[in-house]
């Protein structure tokens, strides 16, 4: 067998401890979002008549359940009504959000939502105040949120 060779050693790459990435980095900002997206709920719950907490335990119960729907169901509901999104021009995106509310508020104990409308108007106002609240925590500079790579690929 002319031309057959042994193959070489194989060295893992080392991965330096900057490149090393651990889910407790990731807790901070987690907490942050949730809490206001916590803060939120609470003051949408104190300008729509139709949005009721029975207690602060729903109200956190209710953010973080708002915030595995918006990360796991929206994208899903998203890419599945995507033509009608594009037929609206992203309005129906708003229609989705409401949705969102409404399935958390079907599924958490003490927080009702009187209707649609009720949580297509919440859902604005909720996405509104959680962007000012984030904007003013994180300094106001979009840096901060939004970091383009350097180098390498974007994807």
């Amino acid at each position: 067998m002319r031309g057959f060779a042994r193959p070489r050693r194989y060295d893992r790459p080392v991965i330096s401890n900057k490149e090393k990435t651990d889910m407790s980095d990731y807790l901070p900002s987690f907490v942050i979002t949730w809490a206001i997206t916590a803060l939120s709920l609470w003051v949408a719950s104190y300008l729509f008549k139709g949005i009721k907490f029975e207690g602060a335990g729903s109200i956190i119960i209710a953010a973080l359940l708002l915030g595995f729907a918006n990360a796991i169901v929206r994208p899903l509901l998203i890419i599945l009504t995507l033509p009608l999104t594009v037929l609206t021009l992203g309005l129906f995106l708003l229609v989705i959000n409401a949705l969102m509310i409404l399935l958390v508020s079907a599924l958490v104990r003490g927080f009702t939502v009187s209707g649609f409308w009720t949580a297509l108007f919440a859902s604005i106002f909720i996405s509104i105040l959680s962007f000012f609240i984030s904007a003013t925590i994180d300094g106001g500079s979009p840096e901060t949120r939004i970091q383009m790579p350097s180098e390498g690929k974007w994807l």
